[in-house]
């Protein structure tokens, strides 16, 4: 039988718990609004400690969470969420409370690199060694896959914060706190919001049309950055603002004109280099199943080590 893990997709309005080992083996499920990072940790120890009491045999917890993260084992503090736009969550230790609560091993990802290991076991990237995958939603992220592997350094990937060109005539401020104009701040849902004065989802008619023009040649200046730094095979374009209706081919469109023939492969022209999550908003808490496996394996990792060592 497949080895049972602990799943958690932390996001800024909900966390979201499921236990299995694959998207075939969903045992349970939860979601927990995200509040204060206290009784929100201990909702989430709660689910899986009653899974264990009903005979779970569950090895191992994988947390693909909101950022920024800090992720490197040999950081003093590692574990922790750095500097968020979520209030009351800077610096707040998610892996230590959940290990403790539960005595079991926990690995940390980032949300977007959790999606992308899951797109790449099971969804729309299976057949890729290297791909990226793009949420835009209330803020926009990337994961990126290189030769089979997450891209990691110093941080995690931070995607959303490139500077774009803008758009002629474009004189909208920008939303990030941060960089005002970054991808994020020209082209995720807030900004289309508030370029528009409702939700994105809200939008129809000449207004939606608008929207998506607009959009799609953002999200594809953003995707020639991608193209040219990391030479994908594809690109995996989910999130809420994603599903608008027509973007997905508009931003082919755009994109196709922005390389503007360079390098000139047929592959950047072909429907199949920029398509939807094959699993759909289920990519990120599946991913964490992939992050759990990996915990099991840094503990048999570290065991061997000890043993070997004498």
């Amino acid at each position: 039988m497949a080895p049972v893990y602990g799943a958690v997709e932390a996001g800024g309005t909900k966390f979201v718990c499921l236990v299995g080992s694959g998207p075939d083996d969903i045992r349970r499920t939860t979601r927990i609004p995200t509040g204060e990072p206290g009784p929100t940790l201990a909702a989430v120890v709660e689910f899986f400690r009653a899974a264990l009491a009903d005979g779970e045999p569950i090895r191992a917890i994988g947390l693909g969470s909101f950022g920024p993260l800090a992720l490197r084992p040999d950081d003093p503090a590692y574990g922790r969420i750095l500097r968020t736009p979520k209030p009351g969550w800077t610096g707040v230790d998610v892996v230590g409370p959940i290990r403790d609560g539960l005595g079991l091993p926990v690995a940390l990802e980032t949300d977007v690199n959790a999606a992308a290991l899951a797109e790449g076991r099971w969804g729309a990237a299976r057949d890729c060694r290297s791909f990226v995958y793009v949420t835009v939603g209330t803020g926009i992220g990337g994961g990126a896959v290189v030769d089979g592997r997450l891209v990691h350094g110093l941080g995690h990937p931070e995607m959303g914060h490139v500077p774009l060109p803008r758009l002629p005539g474009d004189t909208f401020a920008g939303t990030c706190q941060y960089h005002r104009d970054c991808w994020e701040g020209l082209a995720c849902g807030p900004a289309l919001a508030a370029r528009f004065g409702r939700p994105p989802e809200t939008l129809d008619g000449e207004a939606l049309a608008t929207a998506v023009a607009l959009e799609a040649e953002y999200l594809a200046l953003g995707l020639r950055a991608l193209v040219y730094a990391l030479a994908p095979e594809r690109i995996v374009l989910g999130g809420g603002v994603a599903e608008l209706s027509g973007l997905l081919d508009a931003v082919r469109s755009a994109l196709g004109r922005t390389l503007g023939g360079y390098p000139g492969l047929a592959e950047h022209e072909a429907p199949a280099f920029v398509v939807r999550p094959g699993l759909g908003g289920r990519a990120g808490v599946l991913g964490a199943l992939l992050v759990a496996e990996g915990a099991t394996a840094t503990v048999a990792d570290a065991a061997g080590a000890a043993a070997e060592g004498g």
